[in-house]
């Protein structure tokens, strides 16, 4: 009974209509940003964070996470059409959804993409709505410990799922921790690591350091290009509804692909990019014959659709339930709780049950907007694609420079992003990915929170993360990790997996 009370206050917020247009808002932006190459969710969430600041929490957040899952559904739409990937996930897309357009089947392409990606966020949703409260009650029960063990855990696996050398990721793991640490300590009144500039005394402001590592240095990336992804001609349309065989054919796989989506979601550093993946992989090794994968299988773009939007979607338990990010969005989320004095973690459904609930079930809404707008609306977004990037960063580096000067009216907070942009830059140039620095950067204050925690409580004995079973067993596991990663055959078969071209 508890359940259908909660969705009943879950329902009673988002179908308000100021949370219904957030929403759709959402959405639409999500779709845009994933159509058009060059502009990621990270991006957009980071541009809108000073925004999400006028508005109350429960809109804000079903805003900003209405731009990330529609992401996932407006990138499969240039990946079938012209070849070219709007979201990372959607990759994978390519190789069988391009095809299938070329050979004059774009519309039932695009149909499997969004009735797939739909089945996976409704069934994705009501897993949240199963898994996280009995795991956020089992986080009430966590201790200093436990949480600092947990962080330590989800950061090593944010370490081993990054693209990449694991060395860097550790390097920028490190840097984001260091970052965490800049401006007054809260015990001593000490300050720490401003470099007696005053701007840096309550911190790096969050805002501006994603908006300049996720907004600014890809500007400068994406402009090196020179329109080398400029979209070509379009492929002929026709009817977007597949045909009841081709969704009788596409189901095992859709099943597939929602399932294994939904496991990889919750991992730290996994999300909607290595579910895509591995749902095309396991398909082309059990999907039944023939397999014509790589000449335009249908299956190949119902498998990693429903995987990589299940993923998406299945990403918000750990920030839910734990306060733990697996994935820059998702710290770009904790930053908007943050912004909005809410402490992440499990004491947000029973402190905050309107805002817990109701983005739960802002998700089946917003899911079924998404269908609303990919299939009837797919020409619109197709005609997006001829707006050159040139004409577009413009108006990305404006918004990014407004967005960091009001969030605390400082200029200062405007030379902090103009630094990190650089930063980020020449992290992009050396294969360095700004994502575990981030997730580094959000986790760094609680993890320092809950070791000094830990520490006062077993008067000075780091003994005490290891005598916790919890505890304990998370250090382990963040151990054995590192191990399986260092070994030479895991390992290539980690970049083999990671590798998005």
């Amino acid at each position: 009974m508890d359940l259908f009370h909660n969705l009943g206050v879950g329902f009673g917020v988002a179908l308000t209509v100021g949370n219904l247009l957030y929403c759709f808002i959402g959405v639409l932006l999500g779709t845009l940003v994933g159509v058009l190459p060059g502009i990621g969710p990270v991006t957009t969430v980071a541009m809108l964070l000073p925004f999400s600041f006028t508005l109350p929490p429960e809109s804000a957040l079903i805003m900003l996470a209405g731009i990330y899952y529609g992401a996932q559904y407006g990138g499969s739409t240039t990946a079938i059409l012209v070849n070219i990937p709007g979201e990372a996930s959607s990759v994978v897309t390519t190789i069988d959804g391009h095809k299938m357009a070329r050979a004059g089947r774009a519309g039932p392409a695009l149909g499997i993409a969004a009735l797939g990606s739909f089945f996976a966020g409704c069934v994705a949703t009501v897993l949240i709505t199963m898994a996280a409260p009995p795991l956020a009650m089992i986080a009430l029960q966590f201790g200093p410990a436990e949480y600092f063990s947990l962080m330590v855990c989800g950061l090593v696996a944010a370490v081993v799922l990054a693209r990449g050398s694991v060395v860097k990721a550790i390097g920028m793991v490190i840097l984001g921790l260091l970052f965490g640490l800049v401006g007054t300590d809260v015990n001593s009144g000490v300050r720490r690591f401003d470099f007696g500039f005053t701007g840096l005394a309550d911190g790096i402001e969050f805002v501006a350091l994603s908006m300049a590592l996720y907004g600014l240095s890809e500007i400068a990336v994406n402009l090196e290009k020179n329109g080398e992804d400029e979209a070509g001609e379009v492929a002929h349309i026709g009817n977007v509804w597949p045909s009841w065989a081709d969704i009788r054919y596409c189901f095992p796989s859709i099943l597939r692909g929602t399932g294994l989506g939904s496991i990889l979601g919750v991992l730290p550093g996994g999300g909607a990019l290595i579910a895509a993946f591995a749902a095309y992989t396991l398909e082309k090794k059990i999907a039944k014959p023939p397999r014509r994968f790589g000449d335009g299988d249908i299956r190949g773009v119902a498998a990693p659709e429903s995987a990589n939007n299940a993923g998406a979607q299945t990403s918000f338990i750990p920030m839910l339930t734990l306060g733990i990010p697996s994935n820059p969005t998702m710290a770009m989320m904790i930053g908007a709780m943050m912004i909005h004095g809410i402490s992440p973690g499990p004491r947000v459904m029973t402190e905050r049950p309107t805002l817990f609930w109701g983005l739960i079930v802002s998700m089946w809404i917003g899911n079924l907007m998404l269908v609303v707008l990919n299939l009837p609306l797919v020409g619109m977004w197709v005609k997006l694609l001829r707006i050159p990037y040139r004409m577009l960063f413009p108006a990305i580096v404006i918004f990014c420079c407004i967005g960091a000067y009001t969030v605390n009216s400082s200029v200062f907070d405007i030379y902090v992003m103009a630094f990190f942009a650089i930063f980020g830059y020449l992290c992009i140039k050396l294969d360095c990915e700004p994502a575990p620095l981030i997730l580094g950067f959000v986790l760094g204050p609680m993890l320092e929170e809950n070791f000094r925690r830990a520490m006062l409580i077993s008067r000075g004995s780091a003994m005490v993360f290891l005598q916790e079973p919890i505890s304990l067993a998370f250090l382990i596991a963040a151990a054995a990790l590192l191990i399986v990663v260092a070994m030479p055959a895991i390992r290539a078969k980690r970049e083999v997996a990671l590798q998005e071209e």
